[in-house]
């Protein structure tokens, strides 16, 4: 799991794997469940946006 943040943070936040990484376990944690908000709210625009075709 922390790959794929670390992955997410690269593309989409311009961070580097490490600097993600180094952070502490409660920042980490944080920015992890930042991303799952962000990707399942992103899921749900997409959904609503095929359902209106």
């Amino acid at each position: 799991m922390e790959a794929n943040i670390a992955y997410y943070c690269l593309h989409k936040l311009h961070k580097w794997p490490h600097e993600f990484l180094n952070l502490d376990r409660y920042e980490r944690a944080f920015i992890m469940a930042a991303v799952q908000i962000k990707l399942e709210h992103d899921k749900k625009q997409a959904q609503k946006a095929k359902t209106a075709r």
